[in-house]
């Protein structure tokens, strides 16, 4: 991943690296976020890059719709076959379950009662 992102961008890797970079202005020694109107073309290229470098971890992290459905699957895969284990008290059980079900409507499964 590091050597991916290094090549579409050197800077974006810094990014995400570093976290997302804002445009600031220096005014008596006092730094400040920049105001939209006094953006320049570095400021524009800077917010371009955090952006850049969000759309590269959500698909990443995301996945795609085949990885999305396959995520699906095997949390539906999970939930049917639930059961509660003879070591699991019924705390983690509701956890587990609570788990399962709670990653299925994040991924915009969900059952009705």
């Amino acid at each position: 991943m590091t050597i991916f992102l290094q090549s579409l961008d050197y800077q974006l890797w810094h990014i995400i690296v570093n976290g997302p970079r804002m445009p600031t202005r220096t005014i008596d020694g006092v730094v400040s976020p920049k105001p939209e109107n006094e953006y320049n073309d570095n400021d524009f290229r800077m917010l371009q890059l955090n952006s850049k470098a969000k759309h590269v971890l959500f698909v990443t992290y995301e996945g795609t719709n085949q990885v999305k459905e396959s995520k699906i699957s095997m949390l539906l895969h999970e939930y049917e076959l639930f059961i509660m284990h003879d070591n699991e008290s019924i705390s983690d059980m509701f956890t587990h379950f609570t788990t399962i079900i709670n990653s299925l409507k994040n991924l915009g499964k969900s059952y009705s009662n």
